[in-house]
């Protein structure tokens, strides 16, 4: 009697070597950029810790102050004018990141991933760690903060270009949305974990918020030295196909050189010439990127897309302490369900858009329900327990799944575009264009909240519900170009069906 094998053992060799490499790189790189958003995420949850209500604090009976309301803030954010410093912190890491963006991507097609990525978080962790450390050492001075958030903002430049390039190698246009869709949710599980380090210690030792964050993104920067393979061809694995070949089931390499084919037709030898199709190795410029179809209009959607996600970032608990008076952990942690939310928009994102071939569509229809909902979400979100979870996570999932989808699937489509002819090397250009156009938004929306805050949260939502408008409009002509093609599609196939 044949015995059969075991039922782990069968599912472990029904993997490829390729599968095998594919998942793992997944995996890794999933790893590397939740390392950097867990380490963006600790300076929401401070926030409300660096300016407190002092009057429902106890205060320490060897404290001698006496009519002083501010005695158990952080220096400079003692001040009325708190909300504006913490904008110009913000600012300060976004505007960074945002320059930063445009020149990393030229880099990350220049210099090896491994490295790029590993030197990136390295650094990253230092300065986040420097951020911690003001708590130990008594820095009360707005400027060191501020350097350090604008040295973080550069290091954290090196990472998402690079992941998405990796990425992209190894994966092909097949399920690429819903691939990058769950992958993309990184971005969310990071945010979550942060939130959740950073509430451990924000009301006792508000340094080591930073200081734990900060010592993980490095050592997956030590990971990522030993371990990141950045493209197939180097452990001798199967490239994807990426261009017009893959979309038309031919599966025959890109041609060199000039050639002739000959062929029999009807018993006679023909000679055929073939039209060559050169496969380039140069790095694309950053016009050229420009000028592949729908870069620039993918780059100013997501402009306004991040304006709304990063408002959320980093004033969401805040906006949760004040207006529903919850304390600065209860806070951080109710503001992690908007980022539950983000991760299963930025997987049904990727599954519609799969199925339907409409990324534009997909991520204009997700804007237009955003609108509403935060309208909703200011007026009755705090309510009851119950409405806040459910606008959160509603909120979350329209909010973060066009951000997500345009920042994976549509970044790594247009860097692999039909156009390029076989330019393999462009697809952190373009992702570094597109995210960098989308953080200069990212800079704006923080910056603009701790403007507009002093005047009422009413005005600050007012603005996010423009943006969200202003980002759909960016779509509507690659909305109508895709609206045009499913209408050229469905004559054939009911003319197919009626045959």
């Amino acid at each position: 009697m044949k015995r059969s094998l075991a039922p782990g053992i069968r599912l472990i060799t029904s993997f490829s070597r390729d599968g095998w490499y594919r998942g793992f790189i997944l995996f890794l790189t999933f790893l590397f950029y939740t390392a950097y958003h867990l380490s963006r995420k600790p300076i929401s949850i401070v926030k409300s810790q660096l300016h407190r209500n002092c009057s429902t604090v106890v205060k320490p009976a060897d404290l001698n102050i006496t009519d002083n309301d501010t005695w158990c803030d952080w220096a400079p954010f003692d001040q009325n004018n708190y909300q504006s410093l913490f904008g110009y912190l913000d600012n300060s890491f976004l505007v960074a990141y945002a320059i930063g963006m445009f020149i990393s991507g030229i880099f990350g097609e220049r210099l090896p991933l491994r490295y790029y990525l590993s030197f990136g978080m390295l650094m990253s962790g230092l300065f986040t760690c420097l951020f911690g450390l003001g708590f130990y050492l008594n820095i009360h001075s707005l400027g060191y903060y501020a350097f350090i958030q604008v040295m973080n903002g550069l290091m954290q430049t090196t990472g998402w270009p690079a992941v998405v390039a990796c990425v992209g190698n190894w994966f092909g246009k097949g399920k690429r949305g819903f691939i990058m869709g769950v992958w993309n949710s990184h971005t969310s599980v990071g945010n979550i974990l942060g939130s959740l380090i950073a509430g451990v210690y924000v009301s006792s030792a508000w340094g080591m918020s930073f200081i734990v964050p900060g010592l993980i993104i490095a050592s997956t920067g030590i990971l990522c030295f030993f371990f990141l393979v950045e493209k197939p061809e180097d452990v001798s694995c199967t490239p994807p196909q990426h261009h017009g070949n893959e979309e038309s089931g031919e599966t025959e390499p890109l041609l060199q050189n000039s050639s002739h084919i000959d062929r029999t037709v009807n018993g006679a030898i023909t000679t055929e010439s073939v039209e060559v199709i050169e496969e380039h190795t140069e790095a694309i410029s950053f016009c050229g990127a420009l000028c592949i179809p729908g870069v620039v209009e993918f780059s100013l959607c997501l402009l306004f897309a991040k304006l709304v996600s990063y408002t959320f970032l980093y004033w969401l608990p805040l906006y949760i302490s004040n207006v529903a008076h919850f304390k600065a952990k209860e806070a951080g942690d109710m503001s992690t369900l908007f980022d539950v939310g983000g991760i299963v928009g930025g997987i049904m994102a990727g599954l519609v858009s799969d199925y339907t071939g409409g990324r534009a569509t997909t991520c204009c229809v997700m804007l237009l329900g955003a609108a509403p909902m935060l309208f909703l979400y200011n007026y009755i979100g705090q309510r009851s327990l119950g409405t806040t979870i459910g606008m959160l996570l509603l909120c979350g999932g329209l909010v973060n799944g066009p951000y997500a989808l345009i920042t994976t699937a549509v970044s790594a489509d247009l860097g692999t575009h039909e156009s390029l002819r076989g330019n393999s090397r462009a697809l952190s250009t373009v992702t570094a264009i597109i995210d960098g156009t989308g953080s200069i938004g990212a800079a704006l929306g923080p910056l603009l909240a701790g403007i507009i805050s002093p005047t009422g949260w009413n005005n600050v939502f007012y603005m996010l519900i423009s943006a969200d408008v202003l980002a759909c409009l960016f779509l509507s002509r690659l909305v109508y170009k895709e609206a045009q093609g499913w209408c050229r599609r469905a004559p054939r196939v009911r003319g197919f069906k009626e045959i």
